[in-house]
């Protein structure tokens, strides 16, 4: 069973970038897809992006073009780059194992469990 650890959280103001970082142990995230997800106080867990082996990516349309996904397998890391942040996007980031990924898994895949997170606070 491939064990995550999410990293890179922070506080930063509107406008910064932050990286989040997933590292893998106990076995490696090459061959699955691996998800990022999101829950902001008060509110469900979401989807924000997803990438599969092959490395065709996808996400939530409230990130689009601010997000970026990306997998350096000889790190066994997968990690997102999150751009021109706002108030909107503070919330616990995780990541997570998929068999794959697609716009439909986005919007209605989660996890059965979820790891520790990072938190990531966007305020002035």
């Amino acid at each position: 069973q491939v064990h995550l650890v999410e990293s890179g959280g922070g506080k930063v103001q509107p406008g910064d970038s932050l990286r989040l970082s997933c590292v893998g142990s106990r076995g490696t995230l090459r061959d699955w897809a691996i998800g990022w997800f999101r829950q902001a106080p008060g509110k469900e867990h979401e989807g924000v992006s997803c990438i599969n082996s092959d490395e065709t990516a996808y996400y939530a349309d409230s990130v689009k073009g601010r997000f970026t996904v990306a997998r350096d397998n000889a790190r066994n890391a997968v990690y997102l780059e999150m751009n021109s942040l706002n108030s909107e996007d503070t919330a616990t980031y995780y990541c997570a194992v998929q068999a794959f990924c697609t716009d439909r898994t986005i919007r209605s895949y989660k996890p059965d469990s979820w790891g520790q997170g990072t938190q990531v606070t966007v305020s002035s």
